[in-house]
């Protein structure tokens, strides 16, 4: 009897029109991850900042056309992904679903379609390579309170290391610079969605493991390329983990430098990357004189990292329910105790 696999790929999601800019927002600050105040502070907050940011919001979405493309392309990972399972996994029906955490498919949508499928084995699969609270940690979360299907479950729950990864971003990253003449006056910037310092000061991982990607990354490509890890989409008044992608810029600029920049923890195009790196960063670089300008492709579906993820999946199947692991053999110290691969945890 074939055994049925489903996998569900958790990421953020993002509106898919104008009309859905505001309620996207709302979702996404009333969720206790990214704001830690009790409920009755949260929901009005949360429908302030919705409203607040609404009108530049949906400015940055109509550069993109009106709305987010980010289900289209975490679409066509999840058939990549199920091609390459067809392949590692054969007499074993594979389906992957998509969990968006903000924007539809919303969770407790997927957790209806995963039960209506009926699976032997559940694999929980986050789009973010590296763990953090606000990201994996409120995906799983939901997923937990939402689905009352079949399977015997296991997660996914980093791989900041993982070859096929680190290949994907090696390859893409040296076949940018080769296409621009492989400049040596020139920085390389491993930009990631930056995140409140206390979130990591509490005990997130995340910037510990974004530094491990990178530095991974920077093993497989040639000597001569200079390059520092930072952090982007600093809001708000507290502190943020740094240094932030627009001082390095401006740093760079000041030196003489160029800079090439690609998203180490973002694995597909959104906001972040078309607008953001693409138009609000690439406006900057020219301000300040950081020239060339190069922007490095989100990953998609680099065959690389599909390969990667279908090896993850098929790892984590046959483990003990509920566990937890990483798919590079990756373990955090024992003070970073937000991390579910932590030394000490269980595995």
């Amino acid at each position: 009897m074939t055994q049925k696999l489903a996998v569900v790929l958790f990421n953020l999601g993002g509106p898919d029109g104008p009309d859905a800019v505001r309620p996207f927002l709302f979702n996404l600050f009333r969720d206790p991850a990214i704001i830690g105040a009790p409920a009755l502070i949260r929901y009005p907050l949360a429908a302030l900042i919705s409203t607040t940011r609404e009108k530049s919001a949906k400015a940055n979405y109509a550069i993109m056309g009106g709305g987010s493309p980010l289900l289209p392309e975490t679409e066509k990972q999840a058939r990549a992904l199920e091609a390459a399972l067809a392949l590692a996994m054969p007499g074993v029906e594979a389906k992957c679903f998509i969990a968006m955490r903000y924007w539809h498919p919303l969770t407790d949508e997927t957790a209806r379609q995963v039960a209506a499928f009926a699976p032997d084995q559940v694999v929980l699969l986050p789009l973010y390579p590296q763990f953090s609270t606000t990201t994996t940690g409120s995906s799983l979360k939901a997923w937990k309170k939402t689905y009352k299907g079949s399977g015997v479950q296991t997660t996914v729950g980093c791989y900041p290391t993982e070859g096929g990864l680190i290949e994907a971003h090696a390859r893409m990253i040296r076949e940018s610079w080769e296409k621009a003449g492989s400049p040596t006056n020139i920085r390389l910037l491993f930009s990631a969605h930056g995140l409140p310092e206390k979130v990591i000061l509490a005990g997130d991982p995340y910037q510990k493991q974004v530094e491990a990607t990178a530095a991974a990354v920077a093993a497989h490509l040639p000597a001569q390329i200079e390059w520092t890890v930072c952090y982007q989409s600093r809001v708000g008044p507290l502190k943020w983990i740094g240094p932030s992608t627009d001082d390095e810029i401006r740093r760079a600029g000041g030196e003489g430098k160029g800079v090439m920049i690609t998203p180490i923890a973002f694995v597909s195009e959104h906001v972040e990357t078309l607008v953001e790196l693409d138009h609000e960063y690439a406006e900057l670089a020219e301000e300040v004189g950081a020239a060339p300008y190069l922007r490095v492709s989100a990953l998609g579906t680099a065959p690389e990292f599909i390969d990667g993820l279908a090896k993850a999946v098929r790892d984590s199947v046959g483990k003990t329910p509920g566990t937890v692991s990483s798919a590079c053999g990756w373990r955090c110290g024992a003070d970073w105790s937000k991390c579910p691969c932590r030394e000490g945890a269980s595995a």
